[in-house]
């Protein structure tokens, strides 16, 4: 579905990815890790053909995204985090803008508007931050595209939208569609994921699926002196992660994953590495 292959890429003078290495699979819902500045908004851009790598190739539903083919640019959509929408309400922008998917769907789109709770006839630039999110989601998921790509999408939901944000990305999953979610705000993807993907200083740390993660990590309270890969305090004891050499169950953990990830490079890498 997606393979970036010794990829490098610079804004001007500063490095941000170089000879970066990873596949993602069709059928997944991938959830994007890394911290401000880790290059996940400028991942989604070269995956998309919005940025052009300095060396090395992308291919994306067996294209190359560079080279921006309209049969290529009808199968992805990329939610931005930041975004202008015309002086228009979304039945117009769906007329206007639908007919360049194949597979879009005004009935879905009108479902999902009605879910999230926005209207279809209330001018864009009427609607709030949260509102107009809603609305792009909303588009998004109705073009029924192969791939789907998400910048920061839970920023400016509250907390019953980010609920509704879970349960209609969810709905709209099949074998044949991929979804890529990048976030900071990795509790919000918390029951909707099933891959990880952990980008810090132009390397992938981790790329697995939850299955896999929770079969090889625990995510457990921790006794005072305990050796962890990653501990932290708070007000319900020491909690932290740990190999799983017992084959344990435990739910997983998405932020301390993330933060043993970062804190831990080389033990996770070669934990998830190892045959």
């Amino acid at each position: 579905m997606i393979r970036f292959q010794d990829v490098s890429f610079s804004y001007r003078n500063e490095r941000l990815f170089h000879g970066l290495n990873f596949d993602l699979r069709r059928g997944a819902i991938y959830g994007l890790l890394g911290k401000n500045g880790a290059g996940k908004s400028t991942l989604l851009k070269l995956t998309a053909g919005l940025l052009f790598p300095k060396a090395g190739e992308v291919s994306v539903l067996g294209r190359t995204p560079k080279r921006r083919e309209p049969t290529f640019l009808s199968q992805i959509f990329l939610v931005p985090e930041e975004f202008d929408l015309p002086r228009m309400n979304m039945r117009e922008y769906a007329r206007v803008y639908g007919c360049f998917y194949p597979d879009f769907s005004h009935e879905q789109l009108a479902d999902l508007m009605r879910e999230l709770e926005v209207s279809e006839t209330q001018p864009f630039h009427r609607m709030s931050l949260g509102q107009k999110k809603k609305a792009c989601i909303a588009f998004a998921l109705a073009c029924r595209t192969p791939l789907l790509l998400m910048d920061e999408p839970t920023n400016g939901l509250d907390i019953p939208s980010k609920s509704v944000f879970r349960r209609v990305v969810a709905a709209a999953m099949d074998e044949g569609r991929t979804v890529v979610i990048s976030t900071h705000q990795v509790r919000d993807l918390d029951r909707l994921i099933d891959s990880v993907v952990v980008l810090d200083g132009s390397e992938i740390l981790l790329n697995a699926t939850t299955d896999e993660i929770t079969r090889r990590l625990q995510f457990v309270r921790l006794e005072e002196n305990e050796p962890a890969l990653y501990a932290e305090e708070t007000i319900h004891g020491r909690w932290g992660v740990r190999p799983n050499e017992a084959g344990a169950d435990s739910p997983l953990d998405m932020e301390l994953l993330f933060n043993a990830a970062v804190a831990n490079r080389e033990a996770i890498k070669n934990l998830f590495n190892r045959g």
